[in-house]
């Protein structure tokens, strides 16, 4: 009782001072230049990628509807992280009000809940193009399509609501640094005065079913592509097959070993440098590289392309 009347008077954090992601002066003009260019770029590929798949019939598949999906996602992932990692660079350490930094979170972790989903989704979806192909049309029409995308959606805004309520209901009584370049989890937790047992236990439970879940879906999609990629007669037939999923792996590999090191553990996270490091990674790196490693080799998207810039 007099532990509880004590936090009630104590001052709570009205802001929070986020780092940023150096806070080197002579090095932090070079990293605005740097990540400004990869800003722009990728919204720049992701929107090019979404007025292909929504201007040409042709692209009109599920696996381009899940890809559009993902480059709109990929557009509002970096949108709600680098503003934040830009203006830390050009600034320095700034603030940032409890509002704006909860609401960063939330949108945070409705994006990467949805990417993961959205990545188990297509990697079923390619399950079903090369194992079951007879069954494709069935399997994977427009309203299951629909239905896998807005699941993915939903089921994101539904961790994120759970998982920010928890997190903002924590009491922070100081100090209130972030050593992050935006709202994060682990340094959100690192700051709490209070118990944290229970939000440590939604947000584990929500990473074992979130993120090992739909990385189990993935990896059984894969493997089971594989055994049947290897049953094929035909050579050219099995590096067709390679060729299309192993773009997919990439991106699931970068993603999740990224992801998984960090929200796949109960206990708070010391190393915030190396969290950082992390976060550029599944923040900047994977969003700007998913169109081109998913469309590298894809000669539909390079027929299109050729087709919209009039090249012959």
């Amino acid at each position: 009782m007099e532990r509880s009347l004590e936090l009630v008077n104590m001052t709570r954090v009205q802001e929070f001072v986020l780092l940023g992601l150096s806070t080197r002066p002579d090095i932090r003009d070079v990293l605005f230049a740097i990540f400004l260019t990869l800003y722009l770029l990728t919204l720049l590929e992701n929107t090019l990628i979404i007025y292909l798949i929504c201007s040409h019939i042709e692209l009109h598949k599920p696996m381009y509807f899940f890809l559009g999906n993902l480059s709109c996602l990929e557009m509002c992932y970096v949108s709600v992280t680098m503003p934040s990692l830009l203006v830390g660079l050009w600034t320095g350490p700034y603030h940032i009000s409890f509002t704006a930094c909860m609401t960063q979170l939330f949108f945070f972790i409705v994006l990467i809940c949805t990417e993961c989903t959205l990545l188990a989704s297509m990697a079923y979806d390619r399950y079903v193009a090369i194992c079951r192909p007879l069954h494709y049309p069935l399997l994977m029409r427009p309203q299951v399509c629909l239905g896998l995308a807005l699941s993915s959606w939903l089921g994101g805004m539904l961790v994120s609501v759970a998982k920010t309520t928890c997190i903002a209901s924590l009491s922070y009584c100081g100090p209130n640094v972030l050593n992050q370049f935006f709202c994060d989890v682990s340094p959100l937790l690192n700051l709490s005065c209070t118990h944290v047992a229970l939000t440590e236990l939604v947000d584990f439970i929500s990473a074992i079913v979130i993120f090992c879940g739909t990385l189990l879906v993935a990896l059984a999609s894969y493997l089971a592509i594989v055994v049947a990629v290897l049953r094929m007669p035909s050579a050219a037939a099995q590096r067709k097959a390679f060729s299309t999923c192993a773009s997919h792996l990439i991106v699931v590999g970068i993603f999740y070993s990224a992801a998984l090191f960090i929200y796949c553990r109960p206990s708070r996270i010391k190393s915030m440098d190396l969290n950082k490091v992390l976060s550029v990674i599944y923040t900047v790196v994977t969003p700007m590289c998913n169109p081109i490693i998913y469309c590298l080799r894809n000669k539909e998207v390079h027929v299109v392309l050729r087709k919209t810039l009039h090249w012959p």
